[in-house]
């Protein structure tokens, strides 16, 4: 995640990059992965918005194709991600 995160970009295609990686590298039949991240660009606006977290997801193979195995995974992260 490090070598992606160093550039500027959108939270959504960092999480993309990092699921087609691991896809790409490993050759799994399912990946999943789930990102919470702080905006500092929210938090910076004011003090209403300063705990602005948002939470993305990739999914790619069987987490993809088969619905009851995506339902499993974000199931398990649920209780650490509550916006998925």
């Amino acid at each position: 995640m490090d070598a992606f995160a160093r550039r500027l970009q959108v939270q959504e295609r960092l999480t993309v990059q990092i699921a087609d990686s691991l896809n790409d590298a490993l050759r799994p039949k399912g990946v999943g992965v789930v990102m919470e991240a702080l905006h500092l660009c929210m938090a910076m606006r004011g003090v209403e918005k300063q705990n602005a977290v948002t939470v993305t997801n990739a999914m790619r193979g069987a987490f993809l194709s088969r619905p009851e195995t995506r339902a499993e995974f974000l199931n398990l992260v649920r209780g650490r991600f509550e916006g998925i």
